[in-house]
């Protein structure tokens, strides 16, 4: 019995020896290994990458050569997600910021790109996210922009940046604006406006084989460049500025007086030829956004270079009705665009951009909107 008894007790003493060592080699050790093929950070890891020589280096390199990614500020609002923070995703993923509003052609646009760069490499570690910013006072409306963002199928994450908050901190000024930000928290690549997709999404490949590398991940990336069905405008071309009717920047305006705001009759001149120059008629309220009227025949006239055009309108009230002329006849069927009915009127009651014209190819026209009934306010007319 006495030698059973120092038998146990030789093996508990034993066994918690073992145990102590496995427990200080546990403790130096670091934390356990990614899963191959997982698309989050396991706890700790990230603790161990930067404490590496190696990341060390990488860190200090990309500091002489890249700016740091700015935090979300002052969000008005979240849609497709609950409120979260670029941290949280800093050595985790990598992001896509991108600065859009939802009246903007050029925005439009690049929307299928960006949402099918989204879907196709989320599993891959590419967040997107989208950063709205208005450039009017109707954009700055929740449900304006959730409206929007169903519209244009948008699937990702869209901040409300009402305020300019986040685009302050980015020092940004166009729409649309993309930045890039890499495993390490860092702005890795900027593209200004709409085109080169392919090079877009080439970094996008390469800042995720980054992560895969640091993070000592094998996640699959996709390989090849998104094409969607998304409208083109030929650069090579003469296209007419955007033009806006307010008096922060009406200087367009062709028949009166730029930068006022006022309240007046305007009048066609005899000669209304100049390229790029709007002309207003009948009675208008010029407001520092846009030019507002309510009586019945008012109109906007202007000679403009494209293939489209488009309007940013809203109606006080539940419509506004506009009859559209092209170079002094009733719009025909084959220049029609998205929103101009059969009868060549064009209904205004949301505050959005509104496809007035959308012809086969380019070309130099005079478009007349003649307000057969309602409160319009014409904000810009752009071009494509």
């Amino acid at each position: 019995m006495q030698a059973s008894r120092q038998t146990v007790l030789t093996i508990i003493v034993l066994g918690a020896i073992i145990l102590a060592i496995v427990f200080l080699e546990t403790r130096h050790a670091g934390p356990r290994a990614l899963i191959p093929g997982s698309a989050d950070v396991t706890p700790g890891a990230l603790e161990s990458v930067g404490t590496s020589t190696a990341n060390a280096a990488r860190i200090a390199e990309k500091k002489l050569r890249y700016a740091p990614a700015k935090e979300i500020t002052e969000p008005t609002g979240f849609i497709n997600t609950e409120p979260f923070t670029i941290q949280s995703l800093v050595g985790k993923k990598v992001v896509l910021l991108d600065f859009w509003t939802y009246s903007c052609i050029n925005c439009i646009r690049t929307l299928p790109y960006v949402e099918a760069w989204a879907q196709k490499y989320q599993d891959a570690g590419l967040v997107v996210v989208g950063i709205h910013t208005p450039e009017f006072d109707f954009e700055k409306v929740f449900a304006n922009v959730e409206m929007a963002v169903k519209k244009f199928g948008i699937t990702y994450p869209v901040v409300l940046d009402s305020q300019y908050g986040t685009w302050s901190a980015y020092g940004n000024n166009y729409w649309p604006q993309d930045y890039l930000i890499d495993i390490d928290g860092f702005i890795a690549d900027s593209h200004i406006g709409e085109g080169d997709y392919a090079q877009t999404e080439e970094e996008i490949q390469n800042l995720l084989a980054e992560r895969n590398s640091v993070l000592g991940l094998h996640t699959p990336i996709p390989t090849g460049v998104v094409r969607p069905a998304s409208e083109t405008v030929n650069e090579s071309l003469p296209l007419s500025p955007e033009t806006y009717f307010g008096s922060a920047r009406n200087e367009y305006l062709g028949n009166g007086t730029i930068e006022k705001q006022q309240v007046a009759d305007f009048k066609l001149p005899k000669d209304i030829s100049a390229p790029n120059v709007f002309y207003l008629s009948g009675t208008w309220d010029i407001e520092s956004q846009y030019a507002e009227t309510k009586a019945a025949g008012a109109g906007i006239a202007y000679n403009y270079e494209a293939q489209n055009l488009y309007f940013v309108a809203a109606a006080q009230g539940s419509s506004a009705l506009l009859r559209v002329l092209v170079d002094g006849k009733p719009i025909s069927s084959d220049m029609r665009g998205g929103d101009v009915g059969p009868d060549g009127l064009l209904r205004i009651n949301e505050n959005r951009l509104y496809s007035v014209v959308k012809a086969s190819a380019w070309g130099t026209h005079h478009i007349e909107l003649q307000l057969e009934s309602g409160i319009l306010r014409a904000f810009t007319f752009t071009f494509g």
